[in-house]
């Protein structure tokens, strides 16, 4: 039986006052317990490999692949860098305007003639057409928590023969999404997975896969990785794993327990509950509801004066792009929704 919100929120310590999921999330108890007892035992790459399988495990289960379609990684930058490498050159990605800067730049760089189209969110289906390679993009938006119309920009792309790139950073963890619906998702686990910094992913369908160079290659995509740590003549791993980077090992074991939770958890109900915690905060400080539900708040704030006054209240928030920005989650409660408003006095 799927774990309750109350269930997952119970992993966690009480740290009232933060709100910043968006930015980094907070471990569990289990896995700063993890990460902790890892420094009383002697390192032991079979041991680290094995929770990386399962760590890899845990996250297909949470976006709905089998295991042999996710590649594991330390940077989103990187794994998109490998699609952008191996796109046609002259190719033509259309990007919301504003997007994360490590979903864009790796196009931007990448020679060869290829270029980015910079288009509103809201305009993003719209503006696919025939002859474009890619639509990269963040299915919920890190400066604004707008949730992209991910089944319009879809339904669009295979119209257009378009692939599709989906960053799913700012998503998993909260809300359910299907890899199998993109050609490619990357997530980083550092944010809504509550994983040490270091944990990301990459899933890819067959066709897409079968057009990309595992330029990044080593020991870890041998099909056996133990018997490709030297010389020129390794077989890469058939799936997906062959695209993996060796994993950094401590930020592994602390991720393993947390995939698992929330792997573990019920993704609708999830959902709600902190959506729902978003909606009361914007209706406690007058804001707009947005059209498609997101845990993440922003509001105008280009001289930091609402920053600062939470911060000054003890509440942890960020700043991006000119918004005050502010992330409800799990271990967040109708505590915090009442401390943001007072602290800013509505």
């Amino acid at each position: 039986m799927a774990l309750s919100p109350a269930a997952v929120r119970a992993s966690f310590p009480d740290v009232r006052g933060y709100v910043a999921a968006c930015t980094a999330g907070i471990p569990s108890h289990a896995t700063r317990a993890a990460v902790r007892d890892d420094l009383d035992l002697l390192p032991d790459p079979v041991r680290y490999a094995e929770i990386a399988e399962r760590c890899r495990i845990s996250f297909a289960r949470l976006v709905g692949v089998a295991p042999d379609a996710v590649a594991l990684g330390a940077q989103t930058s990187a794994l998109v860098s490998l699609i952008a490498a191996s796109l046609p050159d002259g190719s033509v990605v259309v990007c919301p305007e504003g997007e994360f800067s490590s979903l864009v730049l790796p196009f931007v760089h990448a020679g060869r003639g290829i270029t980015v189209r910079s288009v509103p969110l809201a305009a993003l289906a719209d503006a696919i057409v025939e002859g474009d390679a890619l639509v990269a993009f963040s299915i919920v938006q890190s400066a604004t928590g707008a949730v992209a119309d991910a089944d319009a920009i879809i339904a669009a792309a295979h119209t257009h023969g378009v692939r599709t790139l989906c960053d799913a950073t700012q998503a998993v963890g909260w809300m359910p999404v299907k890899a199998a619906e993109y050609d490619a998702l990357v997530c980083h686990a550092y944010k809504w997975l509550c994983a040490p910094r270091g944990v990301a992913f990459l899933t890819l369908g067959e066709g897409f896969a079968a057009t990309i160079s595992p330029r990044q290659a080593g020991w870890y995509a041998g099909s056996d990785p133990w018997a490709s740590c030297y010389g020129a003549d390794a077989a890469l791993a058939a799936s997906a794993r062959r695209f993996d980077v060796s994993p950094a090992w401590q930020a592994f074991v602390g991720a393993e327990p947390a995939l698992a939770l929330f792997a573990d958890a019920d993704p609708e109900a999830l959902c709600l509950e902190v959506t729902g915690l978003a909606a009361a905060l914007r209706e406690r400080l007058d804001l707009p509801q947005p059209e498609r539900a997101t845990p993440i708040v922003t509001w105008r704030d280009e001289s930091g004066a609402d920053i600062a006054r939470l911060r000054a209240a003890g509440i942890i928030a960020s700043s991006r792009a000119g918004n005050a920005r502010v992330a409800l989650h799990v271990f967040n409660d109708l505590r915090d929704v009442n401390d943001i408003a007072a602290a800013l006095a509505r």
